[in-house]
């Protein structure tokens, strides 16, 4: 009897595992964008926080690609039409507490994006994060799967 029930311990690891969803590459559980609660909370970071630069609807600024006269870029949009869903929520959330500085950006460069965690705590910042991806479509959420799944590590 107790052989049998040795020989079952694999078999039950293996249904179990089979069980477990697998968070896409570069998601972190921090900003589950399956949590209500979070991305309840995370809506309301945006709105306080992000929103005036990067649009209530994620939209960005216009001509957020041209670089005015001062040479700093507009905020980017945080929906489908953006770049933020190329980046591991990793980056996302190292752009979002420290500002755009080395290594996701060239030593020197100059941004508007503030450093949020001096006013924000990492809760908050993966919150934000776990509302911008509520936002995505899900062909947007399979395409960045993809992306860094082809990434590989860093």
């Amino acid at each position: 009897m107790r052989a049998k029930l040795l020989a079952m311990i694999p078999a039950a690891a293996l249904l179990l595992a089979a069980c477990v969803e697998v968070p896409p590459p570069g998601d972190d559980a921090r900003a589950d964008a399956r949590d209500a609660a979070k991305v309840a909370r995370g809506a309301a970071v945006y709105e306080r926080s992000c929103a005036s630069c990067h649009g209530a609807r994620l939209e960005g600024q216009p001509n957020w690609r041209m670089r005015p006269a001062n040479g700093r870029l507009p905020a980017p949009p945080h929906d489908a039409s953006g770049h933020t869903w190329h980046h591991p929520d990793s980056v996302l959330f190292a752009i979002t507490r420290h500002g755009l500085v080395p290594p996701h950006a060239p030593g020197g460069y100059e941004s508007d994006m503030p450093a949020f965690g001096g006013s924000l705590s990492d809760e908050e910042i993966w919150a934000a994060l776990a509302y911008i991806k509520k936002q995505w479509p899900a062909e947007v959420l399979a395409a960045r799967a993809e992306m860094l799944r082809n990434r590989g590590p860093r």
